[in-house]
């Protein structure tokens, strides 16, 4: 099986949007733009052999406020800029009752199925507490970016980091923790060290757009 990196996107991958004295999702493609070191960061994640899968709530598609065609080009964008494997879209609103909307775990179930993924060695960065708690639910490792107040009791993610570059860095050298740990039990020599920090930097020359 293999293990793979599920990542929020509003918030995470793209900017967030003002609008009505909050900060929202991107309605139309003008306002989709992608933050800082996203494509080096999620470069680097794939370089270490996992799976980057997007895993997304888009209830404005529900609610009448983004056409599924802008949703579309926005999603074309992403692929077309950042090496991502998949993207996983919950089209409902809370009172559809669905499976899907996160804080429930049906995207990331989905994804499982789909590409044989292990849950339970993979990883989730996210926003907001519903990330985390969808995370959870799956059995992955959690890391909340830009961590927001109000968190539920239960809910905290293993790791906080400002950005999805911090949390790549944690990845990686939570792969590599393993790996070491694994070796000891099995009584070789772990790897040497740093080989987080020097996948993290050998993405730095590439392309952002």
């Amino acid at each position: 099986m293999r293990r793979a990196v599920f990542l929020d996107r509003d918030g995470v991958l793209n900017r967030l949007v003002a609008r009505d004295g909050q900060s929202v999702s991107p309605r139309r493609l003008a306002e989709f733009a992608l933050l800082p070191g996203v494509r080096p960061a999620v470069a680097a994640l794939q370089r270490a052999s996992l799976l980057v899968i997007v895993v997304t709530n888009q209830p404005d598609l529900a609610r009448g406020a983004l056409a599924p065609a802008e949703l579309e080009r926005m999603h074309d964008r992403l692929l077309k800029a950042v090496p991502i494997d998949a993207i996983y879209a919950c089209p409902h609103d809370d009172r559809n009752g669905c499976t899907c909307r996160k804080p429930n775990p049906g995207l990331l179930r989905r994804a499982s199925l789909d590409w044989n993924i292990h849950l339970e060695t993979s990883f989730l960065v996210g926003d907001t507490w519903k990330d985390i708690a969808a995370g959870k639910a799956a059995g992955c490792a959690t890391i909340q970016v830009a961590a927001t107040l109000g968190v539920p009791v239960g809910v905290a993610a293993d790791f906080m980091v400002p950005d999805l570059p911090a949390a790549a860095e944690i990845i990686l050298g939570e792969l590599e923790r393993r790996r070491e740990t694994r070796a000891g039990s099995q009584g070789r020599a772990p790897k040497p060290k740093g080989t987080a920090a020097a996948l993290a930097r050998g993405a730095d020359n590439a392309i952002e757009l």
